[in-house]
């Protein structure tokens, strides 16, 4: 078996780390290259640095950021956030980064997932996917809903549209509870069910998933363990749990329970609660193969 991954996230917001609850009520958690640089010493796998307002604000990524936090690190260095072009990712990759992460762009242009892989390779090639669980019957009211059996979604009509799984044309009810994509870090729902665009996703050529919980996200009280085997069992590719790790523990269910081939952590990390390495040591007590 493969050695999992012990992930630390940095939420970037106008060039500080940040940390919030649900992805709201954001706190200072240090500079960005002071903080990847303790990483790469306490051992951690890889590292993810996500701008978190860019795509919201409509900037570009801090490439300054990125470019000085890739001269503290030589983990694998994975970027996102306010990512719109094939330029956008020439751009990052040049600075530094050795995978991108895409997610709003990707929701509302899925064929740029596509092109991004071809240009670039799969192993580039990250999609960040943000659920939440919401009430089934709000896919009947939002614009990106089923006409037929086909969807409209950011401008593309598909027969892969992941609402098909969710209305018939018999007129089946819909769930109790979906997972819905959001997009614009948090803000704006998209009417995309979370495992199906997974799903999607992969056959578009992605190399990876990185699943964060909007409903755990920050909580501390573990993963959304449902979701994250959802994904895991239904794509070929690794996934990444996110959202909600408050104890090493939490990491370790997310490869035990939710199948993740790697957890990112943010809160425990950044404020000293746990290390990197008491977090594999509990993984590994668990008989999860790490790298120590």
């Amino acid at each position: 078996m493969l050695a999992k991954r012990v992930i630390p996230c940095l939420d970037v917001d106008r060039g500080r780390v940040v940390k919030g609850t649900n992805f709201l009520n954001l706190r200072d958690a240090g500079d960005p290259v002071q903080v990847a640089a303790r990483y790469e010493q306490e051992g951690a796998d890889e590292l993810v640095f996500l701008d978190i307002t860019a795509s919201h604000e409509g900037r570009d990524i801090m490439l300054d950021v990125v470019r000085r936090t890739a001269e503290q690190v030589f983990m694998p260095l994975t970027v996102g956030g306010g990512i719109r072009s094939i330029d956008d990712i020439r751009a990052l990759l040049n600075a530094g980064s050795d995978k991108v992460s895409i997610n709003s762009a990707a929701c509302q242009n899925p064929e740029f997932v596509r092109e991004a892989a071809r240009r670039f390779g799969s192993q580039c090639i990250v999609v960040n996917i943000d659920p939440k669980r919401v009430r089934g019957s709000r896919f009947r009211d939002q614009k990106a809903v089923v006409r037929g059996q086909r969807s409209e979604v950011g401008g593309e009509e598909t027969a892969h549209s992941p609402l098909t799984t969710h209305h018939s044309p018999a007129g089946e009810p819909f769930p109790a509870v979906v997972w819905e994509v959001f997009i614009n870090g948090g803000r704006v729902p998209t009417g995309l069910e979370a495992v199906a665009w997974a799903r999607r996703v992969e056959e578009l050529g992605a190399g990876e998933i990185v699943l964060t919980s909007m409903d755990c996200d920050g909580t501390k009280d573990g993963y959304d363990l449902e979701i994250t085997r959802a994904v895991s069992e239904a794509v070929g590719i690794p996934v990444v749990a996110s959202g909600g790790a408050g104890k090493p523990e939490h990491l370790a269910d997310a490869v035990l329970l939710g199948k993740a081939d790697a957890a990112l952590a943010a809160s425990i990390f950044h404020f000293g609660e746990y290390s990197i390495h008491q977090t594999k040591q509990v993984m590994a007590a668990r008989g999860i193969p790490v790298r120590l």
